[in-house]
């Protein structure tokens, strides 16, 4: 009777952790690596649902600046939610790349 229920106790925590902590550890991970591929020019929504463009981010202070049509505001790195739309610079050379494999096929 106690060894089932150390087993139920065992497999309880196993299935916890591959159910809520592990997906959240790789949406961590992916916001990270989203936020260290951040450029001036993207276009980014912050976790208070405002919209502006990237302005100029300093590594050092973990800071972004954001250019909301002609008001410039400075917001902590980990405020960014998601970027919304690339730089121009890096949609085009996507699209050149993309190109470049259609027609190689």
């Amino acid at each position: 009777m106690n060894y089932m229920s150390l087993v139920f106790i065992v497999v309880l925590f196993a299935l916890m952790y591959f159910m809520m902590i592990r997906p959240q550890k790789k949406q961590q991970q992916k916001h990270a690596e989203t936020l260290r591929q951040l450029k001036k020019g993207d276009h980014v929504v912050t976790i208070g649902r405002l919209h502006g463009v990237v302005d100029d981010i300093n590594q050092d202070k973990k800071t972004v600046s954001l250019d909301c049509d002609g008001i410039f505001l400075t917001f902590d790195l980990n405020a960014i939610a998601s970027v919304s739309q690339q730089s121009p610079a890096e949609v085009s050379s996507e699209n050149e790349e993309n190109d470049k494999e259609t027609e190689s096929k």
